[in-house]
């Protein structure tokens, strides 16, 4: 394993460490792991300072897919090139999707079980909470701000009322956001 310093302490890793250290994210949680990696990265393993993990975020959140992938993807390619590249995501997705499939399996077996129903049903309920919960506690900041609660809720009803595609809803809501953003005081 290579283990190279940098003049900040930073860690260089291989790319047994990239597929092992995201594998280990991809354990611990579906979905929202983003916490998670930022402690990894930054803090546990030293692989990037404060400041490249939140430029580095800046720039996979302005990629299209899940951050956390274009940021596996991002780190293993500064680190180890094409081959860490691949790594890095590998090891984020081969548990969950392993976990998925075995899931998917036992689901076909018992899936007119009563008592497998009411486990999903229970299931859809709670991420629906999650979902509402998140929901809220991003429309936080937007109390203060009328404007950007009207765009929420024209985007609100332009999706779930209407039907319209999201990609188009964002593309006609996005610009008209970001101009009232502008010129509007904050």
């Amino acid at each position: 394993m290579d283990v190279q310093q940098t003049q900040a302490g930073l860690h260089h890793p291989g790319v047994g460490e990239l597929f092992s250290g995201f594998l280990t994210l991809g354990l611990m949680g579906f979905g929202g792991v983003l916490p998670m990696a930022r402690r990894m990265m930054v803090d546990k393993r030293h692989w990037l300072s404060e400041g490249e993990f939140i430029d580095l975020l800046g720039l996979c959140q302005f990629l299209p897919g899940g951050n956390i992938i274009n940021m596996s993807v991002a780190v293993g390619l500064k680190f180890r090139g094409w081959r860490g590249a691949i790594a890095a995501p590998f090891g984020l997705i081969a548990a969950p999707t392993a976990i998925v499939l075995c899931l998917g399996v036992i689901y076909d077996r018992y899936r007119d079980n009563p008592q497998v129903e009411h486990l999903f049903a229970g299931l859809a309920a709670a991420a629906a909470g999650l979902l509402i919960s998140l929901a809220w506690k991003l429309l936080q900041p937007l109390k203060s701000k009328l404007w950007a609660l009207a765009i929420v809720a024209l985007c609100f009803i332009a999706i779930a009322v209407f039907r319209l595609p999201l990609l188009a809803t964002m593309l006609v809501l996005a610009p008209i956001s970001i101009a009232l953003s502008w010129k509007l005081p904050k």
